[in-house]
């Protein structure tokens, strides 16, 4: 492995704010064990009964606005402003669609999944920040359109966000990292082996191995609030 990389790309999932009380998805007692994501989670789950899916998704805003970064944020913060000080990049790519990186200090944060604290208005497509709750009454402020407003989440079926740059940011990566994910989703699942296929050294952290664990060259095994830390600091980060 790169002793000091430089160019890091790191993918974090739903085990690194699990630890703030955000839940998980895919685990046992997860979101989707508990709920059924063709109901909540799809466009046609929303055009065929929006104020049920309006409502899942005004708890789960509210259940961020609540939650605060744990020590596995700060030590992301903390390596991409160390890193950025010496000359180096850390590009943070999140499934995750809460705001706890960058309220942890992170500057830039790529969210592939969307994020739960922003709007999008389906008639015109202006992305807007929103921390209220969300009713089909509430009107677009830049179109005025009522009804049309939806999370700027991903939903099954949807297309996730900006790989262009995810796909350029992989590419000129000396370091992978992925933290906290279940190595079932995709396109994101398979960012490990894009990087292996590139000769990128490739580290897993997780509570327990993942869907795609066999991927990676490293693994270290525990709550992201100490493995990341330690795991950041024996890089100089």
């Amino acid at each position: 492995m790169t002793r000091h990389p430089e160019k890091i790309f790191v993918l974090t999932g739903a085990g690194v704010s699990a630890e703030s009380g955000l839940g998980t998805f895919r685990d046992r007692g997860g979101i989707w064990a508990r709920f059924d994501p063709m109901k909540l989670a799809t466009p046609e789950a929303y055009a065929a009964d929006p104020d049920t899916v309006l409502d899942f998704y005004d708890h789960r805003r509210r259940g961020v606005i609540a939650a605060e970064p744990n020590a596995a944020h700060v030590a992301l913060a903390q390596a991409e402003a160390r890193l950025a000080a010496r000359g180096g990049r850390l590009f943070l790519c999140t499934q995750n669609v809460d705001d706890l990186h960058e309220r942890a200090g992170s500057e830039a944060v790529t969210h592939m999944h969307g994020e739960l604290l922003k709007a999008r208005c389906c008639a015109c497509g202006t992305v807007t920040p929103w921390r209220a709750d969300l009713s089909r009454a509430d009107a677009c402020p830049a179109c005025a359109s009522e009804g049309r407003m939806r999370p700027d989440v991903v939903w099954f079926g949807e297309m996730p966000m900006r790989l262009d740059v995810i796909e350029a940011a992989l590419a000129e990566a000396d370091l992978f990292v992925a933290v906290g994910t279940s190595g079932a989703v995709y396109p994101a699942a398979g960012y490990v082996r894009q990087a292996r296929a590139l000769g990128i050294p490739t580290c897993e952290i997780n509570l327990e191995p993942s869907d795609n664990a066999d991927a990676f060259d490293a693994a270290q095994y525990g709550p992201a609030s100490e493995a990341l830390p330690r795991y950041l600091a024996d890089l100089g980060l």
